[in-house]
């Protein structure tokens, strides 16, 4: 007992008493902090103090408070936007041909061009004062998700001027008479816009753009005005082939000083007509075939004013931060919106060809080989349509969450590839064949270009997500590093000494809570519901504190060399993504009124989520370098092992079974993927065909019963059959037309395309 209270007044004495806490505890750990701090560049710096943390802050922090998770309210669409997406959008997916389009003009038809220009589809974002229609995010998702889903090539074409390009730059940060003059102009589709970030030798590196503007005087209008001379060499600029106006970034030099002391000012952002002296717009790329412009742009010592920087003057230098505050908010809604249309499309379809494609005279939907890859097509879209609606959430609040977008960006573009994969894998040789009927292949064959654009994937998961997640998201570490890059010592330390004792008590509650959620099963955590998904609030906020736990562990042992480890640093930001992930999901569940048709998938959902985050945690422990460390990070987190594990095939069956049929869980995961009369591209003949067997059903189940009696044959099937069970009184004239009927839409829904020459 007395050792015991020695300890204690010890422990009283160093941490309580400030001058011996500061020479033996703060000190030294500052001068630590100092050696292993990462070196920051100003890019990196302008990346983390860019944008805005958001519910994902929660998720890293330890103790998520899940009231205000449901606190954000619930995405809607308002009368304005949902009369545009029942015509307008309705009317541009009737025009469309998508075999017409990639295989035959390569181009979108000049009337739906037109139409696009003409209807504002190039201006959901501009302000209304300009002529623009100012759409939610989330209403713009949804348009990009609706076209999606018949065209890839349509929905980039309308996606690109409505995510990072002039429209958005202008909004946010353009002068007065910059808007005045440009946003009606795209609001109205007079001028089209591209955006030229990426370089032969800056891609995901885009803060090492090499294309240059040197400040300098030259002429323009008659008169001799400074400007910039400009030199670039842009590449995969889409619509750049059909832009009449170009967005351009590049580093802003002023050698001669003729804007002051500094030399190099730094990333900017500039507007130029394309038909402007010097600009040249090169030749198309192909884009894996899909049809949407994308193509080069060079320019060799072309002259502009200053005033056509965007925001003026004084925005030189600027630009790199405007860019990564802009793509924060783009790359959450129009990629996201492409794979969650992926996921409509791909449970529409493959839930209809699996109940009406037959095989050993059973519905190959009744295998449960194909069960197990159809369930994972249904989870997954369940995941992209909560994760679509949640992020878009955030940005409609005015948020540019940009770890939360990231997040988004990464796995829902994944977990679209993975619902086309299981999709292919389904529907095997309606999949492949090309051509007017096929409604896979095109976005098979473009899913790629989501994975590499506005940031690679395996870039964002391994150096963005945890990378600018663990900086922005802790609630002390940014605060220290501004702290140790202060020039005055004294002021430092006394800064870092106030942060380091709130940083001691939120380190040690996060160890001490992982620990005690692992012991007592997570049962004592708060939840804001009850009934069966209350222990998935309770597991995550057990999942948050090991989290927040291992991360201050892996940057105090590791310091920057964290940065350099980029499989453990991904492993860490795959743990916080499946936080948010599930984090989505449940919030989904209860803004839809907790339906209890869905509940299945929210099992399979969450059951998912929470096992990845386990084996991320688990492959993080296996490859920790400091093994001490690991193996007291395995005793606090896992003290009985993990338990976690993937949903039981019973849950699997259950939930194929119900989405085997027409019903509002259904309606819920294809409202994307609408019908309508005329549809070019498949989609509505396996629909019909889906409906018809679906209305069959008793039928069938008479004409079985009566095989299992001996009144007809056994081996026999189609029409052949109908017309015995007919002529035996098994069903009646009425009963065997529509059995002839659908059997009719199913040959015509598993038929595909063949062609005399190609």
């Amino acid at each position: 007992m007395s050792v015991f209270l020695l300890v204690l007044l010890v422990v009283i004495v160093l941490f309580g008493v400030k001058n011996i806490r500061m020479q033996f505890i703060t000190r030294p750990i500052f001068s630590f902090f100092k050696k292993v701090l990462p070196p920051l560049s100003s890019t990196e710096k302008e990346a983390m103090e860019a944008g805005d943390v958001w519910w994902e802050g929660e998720l890293f922090r330890g103790k998520p408070n899940w009231e205000t998770l449901h606190s954000y309210g619930k995405s809607r669409l308002n009368e304005e936007e949902k009369a545009f997406i029942d015509n307008q959008v309705m009317t541009a997916l009737k025009m469309i041909d998508d075999y017409d389009i990639v295989h035959q003009r390569k181009d979108l038809p000049p009337e739906l061009w037109k139409y696009f220009k003409d209807e504002g589809f190039f201006a959901l974002i501009i302000p209304k004062e300009y002529g623009g229609k100012a759409f939610s995010a989330y209403a713009n998702s949804t348009i990009v998700s609706k076209l999606a889903s018949r065209s890839a090539s349509a929905a980039v074409s309308v996606m690109v001027p409505n995510s990072l390009g002039p429209g958005e730059l202008l909004t946010h940060y353009g002068t007065k008479e910059q808007r005045d003059y440009w946003l009606p102009r795209l609001a109205s589709g007079k001028d089209v816009p591209c955006f030229a970030l990426t370089a032969p030798d800056a891609g995901s590196d885009a803060s090492a753009i090499p294309d240059t503007g040197i400040v300098c005087r030259g002429e323009f209008n008659g008169e001799q005005v400074l400007g910039l001379n400009l030199t670039w060499n842009k590449r995969y600029i889409t619509l750049a082939p059909v832009a009449t106006v170009l967005g351009l970034a590049f580093q802003m030099r002023d050698p001669d000083g003729l804007l002051g002391d500094q030399k190099n000012i730094g990333i900017t952002c500039a507007l130029i007509p394309t038909d402007h002296p010097g600009v040249n717009i090169g030749r198309r790329h192909n884009p894996l075939n899909m049809a949407f412009m994308n193509g080069t742009t060079t320019g060799d010592n072309v002259f502009i004013p200053l005033d056509w920087i965007i925001g003026g003057p004084q925005y030189a230098g600027r630009g790199w931060r405007m860019l990564v505050e802009c793509l924060s908010a783009g790359r959450g809604i129009s990629l996201p919106a492409m794979a969650t249309a992926t996921g409509h499309l791909a449970t529409k379809t493959t839930t209809a060809y699996s109940a009406v494609r037959q095989q050993f005279g059973v519905a190959i939907g009744q295998f449960e080989g194909v069960q197990e890859a159809l369930v994972r097509i249904i989870a997954n879209t369940y995941q992209l349509e909560a994760a679509r609606h949640l992020t878009t959430t955030g940005i409609d609040l005015k948020m540019k969450p940009s770890v939360v977008t990231a997040i988004a960006k990464y796995h829902m573009t994944e977990l679209g590839r993975d619902v086309l994969n299981d999709a292919m894998d389904i529907q095997a040789g309606k999949g492949i064949q090309l051509g007017p009927k096929n409604y896979l292949g095109h976005g098979y064959m473009s899913t790629p270009i989501s994975i590499t654009v506005e940031g690679a994937n395996i870039l964002t998961r391994s150096l963005m997500i945890f990378g600018q997640g663990a900086t922005r998201c802790h609630p002390y570490v940014l605060a220290e590093m501004e702290a140790a890059a202060m020039e005055d010592n004294s002021v430092a330390l006394e800064r870092f000494d106030n942060l380091l004792l709130g940083h001691i008590g939120y380190a040690t509650r996060n160890a001490f809570s992982a620990l005690w959620c692992a012991l007592s099963g997570s049962r004592f955590n708060s939840a804001p519901v009850s009934g069966s998904t209350r222990t998935y609030y309770q597991q995550m906020s057990r999942i948050s504190a090991a989290l927040a736990f291992m991360s201050d562990l892996a940057m105090l042992v590791m310091g920057g060399d964290l940065k350099r480890k980029e499989m453990l640093s991904a492993r860490l930001g795959d743990i916080l993504s499946e936080l948010y992930l599930g984090s989505a999901t449940l919030k989904l569940f209860e803004d839809n009124g907790r339906q209890q048709d869905d509940l299945p998938i929210v099992h399979y959902v969450m059951q998912t989520r929470l096992y990845k985050a386990a084996q991320a945690i688990q492959a993080v422990l296996r490859n920790f370098p400091n093994r001490p460390v690991a193996w007291l990070m395995r005793v606090m987190i896992f003290p009985f092992g993990n338990h976690f594990h993937k949903p039981d095939d019973s849950l699997a069956i259950n939930i194929c079974q119900s989405l085997l049929k027409p019903g509002p869980a259904r309606d819920r995961l294809t409202f994307l993927c609408p019908d309508f009369s005329g549809d070019k591209g498949g989609v509505a003949d396996v629909e019909k065909a889906f409906m018809a067997q679906h209305l069959c059903l008793p039928l069938m189940r008479k004409i079985k019963q009566a095989q299992k009696g001996n009144k007809l044959p056994r081996k026999l099937g189609g029409t052949e059959l109908f017309e015995q069970a007919l002529s035996a009184g098994i069903i009646d004239q009425s009963e065997h037309q529509l059995l002839v009927d659908a059997d009719i839409l199913r040959k015509i829904a598993i038929d595909v395309d063949d062609f005399e020459n190609l």
